[in-house]
């Protein structure tokens, strides 16, 4: 009988802890990949939106694709609505990383049926939309700035370097950071809900390779929410194998590059990256050369982060 209540009793003591084991973390983010790949079709370039869990008020995390990458997230059952519908009333802002045509053409291509909406950027991004984007040469001036008449749809947000702001009609907070892309500037976008972080790299290319100091001054930023573990995803670019070389990379990362640098965040965060979401944009077709770039990664993945291939209209919790 003694036994059989020590049985007992280790297992009801034991039972808690299985059960707080089975409990799932409730994601904080959700992300919609309206485009995932780095050029050449125009029906799927770098475009995500990003909302908190169980909002419906989304940024757009660059707008290279948007209508299309809109119908399929309708068509996978990621949205109800009509993507004309979607894109007028859910999009709330775009935070635009480079001025780089695969970043921004949806956005400029779907702006007569767009609605009145912020469109956030560094200064010197926001300066080629106003000359060379939105001008009436190349479209119309769909913003209220630059060459009239000024249609007065969109709204430049400068966003300053390292400074947290709000993005209006939204619940979510952006601090954005320069990244170094060969001749211009791009940027990443870290943002935030609650004390929950993503945090989006525009196109870059590696400290090394760039002479920059650009990607390490990010990783130093970011260290102390990473090692708190409320860094929920980090989004970044690889576009091309490992055997491309450097000076054809035009400010690009390879599988080895990432790696690099992701081992630099670890070594300044003092903790391990295992699991980490790292979810991998930007892959340039063809699309052998995409399955060289997922095949080196998942080799060269000594770091054991989480790596994730987004899809076009599916939608990814975190």
């Amino acid at each position: 009988m003694y036994r059989l209540h020590k049985i007992i009793v280790i297992i009801l003591l034991g039972l808690p802890v299985m059960l707080h084991a089975q409990v799932k973390v409730k994601p904080s983010f959700k992300i919609v990949p309206l485009g995932v790949l780095g050029g050449i079709d125009e029906s799927n370039l770098s475009a995500y939106m990003l909302a908190p869990q169980g909002s419906d008020n989304y940024l757009c995390l660059d707008a290279g694709t948007i209508n299309y990458g809109l119908q399929k997230a309708v068509s996978a059952g990621t949205f109800k609505q009509p993507a004309g519908v979607v894109m007028r009333r859910n999009i709330k802002a775009y935070l635009i990383s480079h001025g780089h045509l695969d970043h921004l053409a949806g956005m400029v291509i779907n702006s007569p049926e767009d609605t009145v909406k912020n469109v956030y950027g560094l200064a010197s991004t926001l300066q080629t939309l106003k000359t060379h984007y939105f001008t009436w040469e190349s479209w119309a001036n769909f913003t209220d700035d630059g060459e009239a008449p000024q249609l007065k749809k969109y709204h430049y947000k400068v966003l300053e370097p390292m400074v947290q702001q709000p993005v209006e009609n939204t619940e979510m907070l952006v601090t954005a950071f320069p990244l170094s892309h060969s001749n211009l500037t791009s940027t990443a976008f870290l943002v935030k809900h609650d004390e929950s972080y993503v945090l989006y790299l525009g196109d870059t290319g590696a400290d090394a390779v760039e002479k920059s100091q650009n990607l390490n001054k990010l990783w130093t930023a970011i260290e102390p929410i990473v090692k708190q573990g409320r860094l929920k995803a980090l989004m970044i670019e690889v576009s091309f194998p490992n055997e491309q070389p450097e000076k054809s990379l035009f400010g690009h990362l390879t599988p080895k590059l990432l790696m690099d640098e992701l081992g630099m965040l670890q070594k300044l965060a003092g903790t391990s990256l295992k699991g980490l979401n790292v979810v991998v944009t930007h892959l340039k077709p063809p699309y052998t050369s995409i399955s060289k770039i997922k095949q080196q990664l998942k080799t060269g993945n000594k770091l054991g982060v989480k790596l994730i291939y987004p899809q076009q209209g599916k939608a990814l919790l975190f």
